[in-house]
């Protein structure tokens, strides 16, 4: 069994959350975010052709996941980090300069090849980080902040979408997307790492030359063999899983929504802008939140599930604000989940295990996605986005319950 680092109580975490917050930044500085959905359907592609993109991504996603996660948990986390957004600049400027459908499928593989270099393995390492300077207490409010800056940097990035939209087009967008990613990997490559030693004293990474197979094949049993084995685990992974997947899944269909409520293209970024502030607001809170009770926190996400379907119903101005509270309160409790997550996590697979998480989501994502497809050509956007908010309902109810077993026991 693998243990946290030795903790260094007075070491500042500053060292790693400067670069973490870098990163955050740039990863999400991506002036094609609140225009991709639009390229599609000006390069000719229906709502189905988009959604079977969505699921392609999120395919790749699961599919390299676990393996990935394991990665991370044997070579240099940072490594993968650094390397992640290189493979999502790549897959842009292919939209940019081949724009066609299997253009937009080989772009999105290569984005979902990039968030599984880095999902897992972020989380991992700063958890790992903040342990090894006894503050894994932090987390929450660390990764809030990281979470609230990315999406900041989502609406700087969509102010400036309009301007840059009207003067320079989408060659303009993508060039400063692809430099945005490439800026962020060398944010990636300053994050520090300390792991912790093996059970054999020996260091987690290994020596150059060596050979990876059995430590790789070693780690993803106990990373396997954790999850399964552990109750807790478990429950956090289901409630990551359930908690991110329906509103990071709706909040693509965002600008489409718009439009379908007669939003004017233009002015399509500035309703993601409006949703996007809700959501840095959600990031900002969870670290208070994470000290909230089970109870309080079933509500919140009840009320959100409400302010979402509501939102998506009105489609004016004061719909755009209760979709991004909505969306903001499952912001916040996504850091929350996580938290929880990697405290219940003890042996050494800590990415391989979180990467579970992300496998769970993208694979709930690959069905999500075209029953969304389904019940848009029903229903419209506005009631598909009711539909896919219920679900929180019955979370909130199981969170609160959960949480009062527990209460019990102890």
């Amino acid at each position: 069994m693998t243990t946290l680092p030795s903790r260094v109580p007075d070491t500042r975490p500053s060292g790693l959350t400067r670069p973490l917050y870098a990163y955050a930044l740039l990863e999400e500085f991506v002036l094609l975010y609140p225009l991709y959905a639009l390229l599609f359907t000006e390069t000719g592609l229906s709502v189905a052709q988009i959604s079977s993109l969505f699921v392609l991504w999120s395919l790749t996603s699961a599919l390299l996941a676990i393996p990935v996660g394991a990665w991370a948990d044997v070579v240099p986390r940072r490594h993968l980090i650094a390397a992640a957004p290189l493979l999502a600049g790549a897959g842009f400027a292919l939209w940019l300069l081949l724009p066609s459908y299997w253009a937009f499928a080989l772009g999105f593989v290569l984005w979902g090849a990039g968030g599984a270099l880095s999902s897992g393995a972020l989380e991992a390492l700063v958890y790992t980080e903040l342990a090894h300077r006894g503050a894994a207490g932090r987390y929450a409010r660390v990764m809030g902040v990281a979470r609230a800056l990315g999406v900041a940097s989502v609406g700087t990035a969509t102010l400036l979408a309009v301007p840059v939209m009207a003067h320079g087009g989408y060659a303009a967008i993508g060039a400063a997307s692809v430099a945005a990613c490439v800026l962020c990997a060398l944010a990636g490559t300053a994050l520090p790492e300390n792991r912790p030693p093996r059970s054999d004293g020996t260091a987690t990474d290994l020596a150059e030359g060596a050979d990876p197979a059995p430590g790789y094949l070693r780690t993803l049993r106990a990373g396997l063999t954790e999850a399964r084995g552990s109750r807790t685990v478990r429950h956090a992974i289901v409630l990551v899983v359930v908690v991110t997947v329906f509103w990071e899944m709706l909040e693509e269909y965002v600008p489409l929504l718009a439009a379908s409520a007669g939003v004017a293209d233009q002015d399509v970024p500035l309703v993601v802008l409006t949703v996007w502030v809700c959501v840095t607001a959600g990031g900002l809170l969870a670290g208070p939140a994470s000290r909230l009770s089970p109870r309080t926190l079933g509500v919140l996400l009840a009320l959100a599930a409400v302010a979402i379907g509501a939102g998506a119903l009105l489609g004016n101005p004061v719909g755009w604000i209760l979709l991004g509270g909505g969306f903001g309160v499952c912001q916040m409790m996504n850091v929350v989940v996580d938290a929880r997550l990697q405290d219940s996590i003890t042996g050494p697979g800590r990415a391989t295990v979180t990467s579970l998480a992300g496998l769970g989501t993208e694979a709930v994502n690959i069905l999500s996605f075209p029953l969304y497809a389904g019940a848009f050509l029903v229903l419209g956007h506005g009631p598909a986005f009711v539909l896919f908010a219920a679900p929180y309902l019955l979370t909130a109810v199981l969170m609160a319950r959960g949480g009062n077993r527990r209460a019990s026991a102890r």
